[in-house]
């Protein structure tokens, strides 16, 4: 019913990214079920405390993150690790978190240098009326913190929930 593609290929805010760092990431939707797939650098940084699975936090760790927006400011966020952790919130309006926690079911794969991710979840998770999205990328430490972006954000310092800026999704 629904496909959607994304290359992160800059900075947060636009300043281009070298090729070795570019994220890859497909989501596929139809009536009962969704399938995000991620192809990334493995950037080596350490694993979250704690088993692969739900980790809130994620954020401070080397994680992709992609945001689908769709009416009225119903938002998911759906951030996952190279370590097979992840953390999914919905959202309504800005940083308004609904529910978090939720339950994806994640498979992760690590060759070398790059990841690979394949999670599934129910469709009814997408925000209603799914008309834009973005998608992000961090990694490294302190003064090294890498945040890159699909669309960059603007601003002095990264924001990911710029919902305004968020690009329309292809039909």
């Amino acid at each position: 019913m629904g496909r959607a593609a994304w290359t992160i290929r800059s900075e947060w805010d636009g300043t281009p990214a070298p090729a070795k760092e570019q994220v890859r990431l497909t989501l596929a939707w139809d009536d009962a079920a969704a399938e995000l797939r991620v192809e990334a650098p493995f950037h080596d940084d350490p694993a979250p405390p704690g088993a692969a699975g739900p980790h809130p936090g994620l954020w401070e760790f080397e994680v992709v993150e992609l945001f689908l927006l769709g009416e009225e400011q119903r938002y998911l966020e759906i951030e996952i690790g190279p370590h097979g952790h992840h953390w999914v919130l919905e959202l309504h309006g800005a940083r308004r978190v609904v529910r978090e926690g939720l339950p994806l079911r994640l498979e992760v794969e690590r060759q070398g240098e790059a990841w690979r991710a394949r999670a599934d979840f129910p469709a009814t998770w997408l925000p209603p009326g799914l008309f834009a999205a973005n998608a992000y990328a961090i990694h490294g430490h302190g003064s090294r913190r890498r945040y890159l972006a699909a669309s960059p954000v603007p601003g002095t310092r990264p924001d990911f929930h710029q919902l305004e800026h968020f690009p329309r999704i292809a039909s």
